[in-house]
């Protein structure tokens, strides 16, 4: 099946030529994002490929089904960026990587409490200068602090294990709590008022919802211990940035790991090291120097990239074969209750 990859980096087209091999399908791969610009040149192909800052909106899709489009196979779990509700009107399937290596995504957020927590960039920036004070650099022990997990979903519950590995008193939030997982990691379940007051970390693994967009605002950070360390590697726009700017400023944040950011479409997976930052707020995070941000790299490992590149070419196979699509995501899944 002919398919047009969008947003393409030389990891994607690495790991979807190996996968490749045992699908045989004829794959395209084009550097723009897929946009309403840009979806013209999935113009002959039956199925596109997306990514999670690709703007997959009613004109885009439009375009798409114009060109021939069936099929928008997103290669990642998030689908925020598809108008499902289009998508159904116009007839075009989504399909999406509900699982691709929970382990990668949560391993990154405890990186970013442990590079906070140890001042590790500033450490490496001074003795980069060949100075070896340690002014400014102290830390805590995470064992016997009490971490939050908001989500516990397969990442969430990995990050959970790994926190109570650092011998962390674990506290969870989720719209539908497990109590066998629970009892099983020594974690214990609370509202999500209570997991703001009592955690001295807390990481956020929850999709983003209408119902979770700006879950952390300013009212939520106020309720926060001082000094927690707050990490999301979920969905930018789970946290308001702009009440997150005042936080920091105020001291009541103590430190911040932001591996997505709510604006980042345009300006993360992209070299703009010869250009001006844009966007002030981003511009503002950068300069703290109690705020780590990455560029959306939690997913990226060798063997998250295998798995979403495996399930992404053995959904257009289904789709080809016309088999049930088990990965399909539709409007009716997704909406609110």
């Amino acid at each position: 099946m002919r398919l047009a990859v969008f947003d393409t980096h030389r990891y994607d087209r690495s790991a979807l030529e190996e996968a490749n091999a045992d699908f045989g399908h004829a794959l395209t791969f084009l550097e723009p994002r897929l946009t309403a610009q840009t979806a013209r040149l999935a113009e002959g192909f039956h199925a596109v490929c997306s990514f999670v800052n690709d703007r997959v909106d009613a004109a885009t899709l439009e375009l798409l089904r114009a060109c021939g489009v069936r099929l928008v196979a997103t290669r990642s779990a998030g689908y925020n960026h598809i108008d499902l509700e289009a998508a159904r009107r116009l007839d075009v399937r989504v399909t999406r990587v509900p699982e691709y290596s929970p382990h990668a995504v949560a391993e990154h957020a405890v990186t970013l409490v442990l590079s906070l927590n140890r001042h590790i960039p500033r450490a490496f920036a001074r003795v980069r200068d060949w100075n070896f004070s340690l002014d400014g650099l102290v830390g805590f022990d995470l064992a016997g602090k009490t971490v939050g997990i908001a989500g516990t979903g397969r990442i969430g519950r990995v990050a959970a294990r790994i926190f109570r590995g650092f011998g962390c008193d674990v506290v969870c939030f989720d719209a539908a709590p497990d109590a066998a997982f629970a009892r099983e990691v020594g974690a214990r379940y609370v509202t999500l008022e209570e997991l703001y007051a009592v955690s001295d970390v807390i990481s956020l693994h929850v999709p983003l919802t209408p119902g979770t967009h700006h879950m952390v605002d300013a009212k939520a950070l106020a309720r926060m211990k001082r000094g927690v360390v707050l990490v999301n590697t979920g969905r930018g726009a789970l946290i308001d940035s702009r009440a997150l700017l005042d936080a920091l400023k105020s001291g009541h944040i103590g430190a911040a790991g932001l591996d997505v950011y709510e604006e980042e479409e345009g300006i993360f997976f992209q070299d703009l090291s010869g250009q001006v930052l844009q966007d002030d707020v981003l511009a503002r995070l950068l300069t703290f120097p109690n705020v780590l941000v990455t560029s959306h790299q939690a997913f990226l490992t060798r063997e998250a990239l295998g798995r979403i590149a495996h399930t992404t070419l053995a959904s257009v196979r289904a789709f080809e074969r016309g088999e049930p699509l088990i990965n399909e995501v539709r409007v009716e899944q997704v909406r609110p209750a």
